[in-house]
């Protein structure tokens, strides 16, 4: 009895080794397979030609669309190669960004504004801090460029650079239908170092655009973005529309206006100008002028002081003048000097007769085929013509459509 009993405790002992065994195999070839799954390339050898003096063949290696990546924090994570990794171009593109900014930096200038007032109380003269904003320098004379509402209506300023060091301004010139304007600075020809200039005509919507300038009065602030639209149209100070702004979302705020809109190799493309933000601080929508408009807007105010367009010298009226009278589409004339071309091609004002009764003068419709609706219109009109220029000025008469030839004449 006792024996037999034995015999199956030995019987059961011998299945359950061999079970536990079986159990090991089992999870040895299971990790096994696990191991061989997770390898991140397999080499494939192929016949290649024989180099000289050798028997070897060439190893190719193929790799996977995903490889498997062990970092030190975060375990095995799958990441999809495609042409150049992520990690290869980071450094290039961080140091193209470093190197454009340190070579840029010196040229962008911080502007502060002053008001000179006189005290009541002690009537000595005092400056009032009015405001501040960014500039940039344009040529190796002194010029410094910056945006025409950065320095209206101040007195005093002062151009401060990236290493503090400041210079007094002088006003040179002003453009507030482009909201543009120059100052000069008496500094060292070798501390101005003007910004190369690019060409705006060719700009595409999803290139690089970096913007530098001293938002908030915080000097040397550098951000980046993105072209995102082209040929925007924004009102300038004085209700002159500026035509094909450059729109980018590249952080601009209080203080950027006047800073340079560069392109990846440094290049100007633009002149930060205004945001477009309900709360007045960066809302993802910045604009810029175009350099192609800076490069004709600033050489003549360097030279004149002003931009000298040519025109018809005429007095017309205001817009809300022409809706409050409900009158066509176009800008009416109020007054025409006898001496001017306007005169003599035979174009007619607003008067009176004898009798006291208002005789509308001539309405402008169109200039040489091109709509004119306002009084905007018919100041960017002109940008495209000379001084001399003959243009067929379509005018309403009485109800009457007449085309008379205008000699465009310099405009005061």
């Amino acid at each position: 009895m006792m024996s037999a009993l034995k015999r199956s405790l030995f019987v059961g002992l011998v299945v359950m080794n061999v079970s536990l065994i079986l159990l090991v195999i089992a999870l040895l070839v299971r990790r096994s397979e696990v191991d061989r799954s997770l390898q991140p390339s397999t080499e494939v050898t192929s016949p290649g030609p024989r180099s000289s003096g050798s028997g070897s063949t060439e190893t190719a290696t193929r790799r996977n669309s995903y490889v498997v990546e062990r970092t030190a924090n975060e375990g095995e994570v799958a990441r999809e190669t495609m042409g150049i990794s992520a990690a290869s171009e980071t450094p290039d593109s961080e140091s193209r960004t470093i190197e454009l900014f340190r070579v840029t930096s010196p040229s962008v200038v911080h502007i502060t504004t002053s008001k000179v007032a006189r005290d009541f109380l002690s009537m000595n003269l005092q400056e009032i801090p009015q405001g501040s904003g960014t500039g940039f320098v344009w040529d190796k004379v002194g010029h410094i460029v910056t945006n025409n509402h950065v320095i209206q209506n101040a007195d005093v300023a002062m151009v401060a650079f990236d290493d503090q060091t400041s210079f007094p301004a002088k006003l040179v010139g002003v453009a507030p239908d482009k909201d543009l304007a120059v100052l000069r600075i008496d500094a060292p020809a070798k501390r101005l170092r003007p910004i190369p200039r690019g060409v705006s005509a060719d700009l595409e919507v999803g290139r690089t655009a970096l913007a530098i300038g001293n938002p908030f009065g915080l000097d040397q602030t550098l951000t980046t973005g993105v072209i995102s639209a082209l040929g925007r149209e924004i009102k300038s100070d004085s209700g002159i529309p500026i035509k094909d702004v450059i729109q980018t979302d590249a952080a601009i705020n209080p203080g950027n206006s006047g800073g340079p809109l560069l392109d990846r190799s440094g290049q100007l493309i633009g002149v930060n100008t205004a945001i477009y933000s309900p709360s007045g601080a960066y809302a993802g929508i910045g604009f810029a002028i175009p350099v192609d408009t800076v490069r004709w807007v600033v050489p003549e105010l360097i030279e004149h002081g002003r931009i000298i367009r040519p025109g018809i010298a005429i007095t017309v009226a205001s817009d809300s003048m022409s809706k409050r009278f409900k009158l066509p589409p176009g800008v009416l004339i109020l007054e025409v000097p006898d001496a001017s071309s306007a005169a003599e091609a035979g174009l007619m004002p607003t008067r009176r007769t004898r009798f006291g009764d208002i005789v509308l003068g001539d309405i402008i419709v169109a200039v040489d085929n091109h709509q004119v609706t306002s009084t905007a219109d018919l100041t960017l009109i002109f940008e495209n013509y000379e001084r001399g220029d003959v243009v067929d000025v379509t005018v309403l008469r009485q109800g009457t459509e007449l085309v008379l030839p205008v000699e465009l004449e310099t405009l005061d």
